[in-house]
């Protein structure tokens, strides 16, 4: 009974220390900045910032675009939920310098593979009028030509 219960606190301890180094390489989210350097050129983005998930606005514009898969992926959409309550002051900083929000408002922003804000919106936007403004880019009619 000893041996056994030797072998089972060595099979714990063993699991522990496992353990330990994969929770040590979970990757840490990118920052925000980041995300969009790495999106550039390659996606469109569209923040939705907000307080915090239950607001209403932010509860709103998920919903808007909950149907539009097909029309986000064919205009190659990055949608990224910008919640103020789990930033980082350096990305606080980021979205006040570059993007030109100020938390708490809530606010939609398109932001063009060029990394530049194409339209920013106090209010959810309907993805009848996003996929209009993308679809008047030279960039987007190109797109589109070479699909055909």
């Amino acid at each position: 009974m000893k041996r056994f219960a030797f072998l089972l606190l060595s099979a714990t301890v063993a699991l522990l220390v496992l353990r330990a180094p994969l929770r040590a390489q979970i990757p840490k989210p990118l920052s925000l900045e980041k995300t969009l350097r790495e999106n550039q050129w390659k996606k469109r983005v569209l923040l939705i910032a907000a307080p915090n998930a239950a607001h209403a606005d932010f509860q709103y514009q998920k919903a808007l675009l909950a149907t539009e898969e097909a029309g986000l992926a064919a205009r190659d959409f990055l949608v990224l939920p910008v919640l103020y309550d789990q930033l980082s002051a350096a990305d606080k900083q980021f979205l006040r310098r570059e993007i030109g929000l100020t938390p708490p408002a809530f606010a939609a922003v398109l932001i063009g593979k060029d990394g530049g804000v194409k339209e920013k919106s106090s209010r959810p936007i309907k993805p009848a009028a996003l996929f209009g403004i993308v679809d008047r880019m030279p960039m987007r009619r190109e797109e589109m030509r070479r699909a055909k």
